[in-house]
Parts: structure tokens; C-alpha cells; sequence
């Protein structure tokens, strides 16, 4: 296997958490008390248990560099995910940032920051 890193990410409720990323494309490739892991083709993310964590509290975020930015935004929406700049969790559809890259921003019901980031 080649080099690689994943996103540690808190969850209040691993099943709670499955079922939403479960909308997103993601299943869970690994389960236990303690972790949980979920892939959606090459990417994978994986959580950790914080039941007492407030949401609009939380600063934990990574970056998914995808293939096709527009086909996950479409499932997000798909999936229900509200567009908007507050709340959570939401979608900040897809913009040209400073850097030249275009990035959505997923916030996930637990208040985690996924940028959705368009490969070049």
C-alpha cells in the first residue's frame, strides 16, 4: 500500500454518523467501539467517539481532493444536505478561491469541516 493519510474526525454517534456519510456515498469498511472507518472509493475518513461534543463547537476539518467536485456537491444535495452559509449541517456550493482551486464546504452534522476541493 502506498503512502497515505485520513482525517480523524469526532462523532457523537458512530451509527448516526454511518447513516449520514452512508448518503454521501461512504460505507464502513471498519467498526468497533472505539473507531470507525468509512470509504467512498479512495477516500476514506475516519471518526472517533466524543458523545458530549456541542457541534457549533467543533474545529475539526481536512480536505477531500476530488475527482469530480460537481458529482459529490449533486449528492449532497441529493441527499438532502440544506445549502447554506449557517447551520448544521450544510453546503456552501463550489466557488473559485483565491488559492485557483475550487472548493465547497461541507459542514457534517456533527460540525466537522470537509473542503470539497476540485483536482486540477
Amino acid at each position: 500500500m502506498a503512502d497515505h493519510a485520513t482525517p480523524n474526525l469526532p462523532s457523537r454517534d458512530f451509527l448516526k454518523t454511518e447513516r449520514w456519510y452512508a448518503k454521501l456515498g461512504f460505507a464502513a469498511s471498519y467498526r468497533s467501539g472505539h473507531w470507525l472507518i468509512l470509504q467512498r472509493g479512495s477516500v476514506q475518513l475516519e471518526f472517533f467517539p466524543w458523545p458530549d461534543l456541542d457541534p457549533a463547537q467543533n474545529s475539526h476539518s481536512c480536505c477531500l481532493r476530488l475527482a469530480d467536485l460537481d458529482a459529490m456537491v449533486a449528492q449532497c444535495s441529493d441527499a438532502g444536505v440544506p445549502e447554506a452559509r449557517e447551520g448544521i449541517p450544510r453546503i456552501v456550493p463550489p466557488q473559485r478561491d483565491i488559492s485557483g482551486l475550487t472548493i465547497a464546504y461541507l459542514i457534517d452534522p456533527d460540525g466537522s469541516l470537509l473542503r470539497l476541493v476540485q483536482n486540477p
